[in-house]
C-alpha cells in the first residue's frame, strides 16, 4: 500500500499533532478521537516510515503511577494474545509528544460505529459478526481475559476485504473467568448485534432472536461456545432450506425436459 495515500479513516474531527523527533524515527502523528477511551488516547503514527497505532494515557493521567501501572499491565496481557481477529500488540515505548504508549499493528479500515452511522453495513459485515467476532471472543475467554465491554467503537473492519479486528480488548488476565464475566461478554455481543440489525434494510428474525437471547437476564448461553453452536444451527438450517429449494427447482426442470 502506498503510504503517501491519505490515511483511510482520517475524519474532520481528527487533528495532526506536531512531533519533535530529531532521530526521524517518529513522524505524522494523528489523533483518532473516535477510538479514545476514558483514560487513553489512540493515535496513528509512522515509525521508521511505517504506520502503526499507539495507545497512550491522556495527559492528565500520564504522570500518575497508578495509571502508568494500568497501561503496563494491559500491555503484558495483550502482548500474549495472538489471534487473526485481534489487533496485534508489538511493543511498549516512549514516544515523543505522547509518552509511554502501547504500539500495535495498524488497521486500515473503519469502526463498526462509523459504518453504522454512515449507513455502510453490508452482508459480509453481518457475517463477520456471526463468525469472526465470536471466534475472537471465544479465544479471549479461553485465555481468561477480562476486558471492557465490546462495542461498535472497538470493532474495526479492514478497508479492502472487510475482515474484523478487535482493538483494545484485554486488560486483565485471571486464573479463570466467572460466569458473570462470560455472560457480560455475551450480553455485549447481543447489544452489538441488535444495533446492527436495527440499521439493516433486511429483516433477519432468526438473528434478531439470537440477539435477544444474548441480552436476556436468563440467557441460555453460558459461554461463547454455546452461542456459537446456536449460530451454527441457524446457518445449517438456512443451508438446508437452500438445498431443498435447489432440489425442487431441479426436479421441475427435469420434469419439464421430459415432457
Amino acid at each position: 500500500m502506498n503510504q503517501e495515500v491519505p490515511y483511510p479513516y482520517v475524519s474532520k474531527e481528527e487533528k495532526k499533532i506536531p512531533i519533535n523527533d530529531p532521530s526521524g524515527k517518529w513522524s505524522d502523528l494523528v489523533l483518532l478521537p473516535e477510538w479514545e477511551e476514558k483514560y487513553y488516547n489512540v493515535y496513528t503514527v509512522k515509525k521508521h516510515g511505517k504506520w502503526v497505532m499507539l495507545k497512550a494515557l491522556k495527559p492528565e493521567y500520564a504522570d500518575k503511577p497508578e495509571y502508568k501501572a494500568m497501561l503496563e499491565k494491559e500491555f503484558d496481557v495483550r502482548y500474549n494474545l495472538c489471534h487473526p481477529n485481534i489487533v496485534m500488540v508489538n511493543d511498549l515505548e516512549e514516544v515523543p509528544g505522547v509518552g509511554l504508549a502501547i504500539i500495535t499493528d495498524d488497521v486500515y479500515g473503519y469502526s463498526l460505529r462509523r459504518l453504522i452511522d454512515e449507513r455502510r453495513l453490508t452482508p459480509r459485515i453481518v457475517r463477520r459478526l456471526e463468525t469472526q467476532l465470536l471466534d475472537a471472543m471465544q479465544y479471549i475467554q479461553e485465555n481468561h481475559v477480562r476486558h471492557m465491554p465490546i462495542t461498535p467503537d472497538t470493532i474495526i473492519f479492514t478497508e479492502y476485504n472487510e475482515n474484523l479486528k478487535l482493538i483494545n480488548v484485554g486488560y486483565d488476565q485471571q486464573d479463570a473467568l466467572s460466569e458473570q464475566d462470560t455472560r457480560q461478554d455475551i450480553a455485549s455481543y447481543g447489544k452489538v448485534l441488535e444495533e446492527v440489525l436495527q440499521h439493516l434494510p433486511a429483516n433477519l428474525p432468526k438473528l434478531k432472536k439470537i440477539a435477544g437471547k444474548c441480552e436476556a437476564p436468563d440467557s441460555p448461553y453460558r459461554t461463547v461456545a454455546d452461542l456459537q453452536l446456536d449460530m451454527e444451527r441457524r446457518t445449517s438450517s438456512q443451508l438446508y432450506i437452500i438445498i431443498c429449494i435447489f432440489i425442487i427447482i431441479m426436479a421441475f426442470v427435469l420434469i419439464w425436459l421430459t415432457l
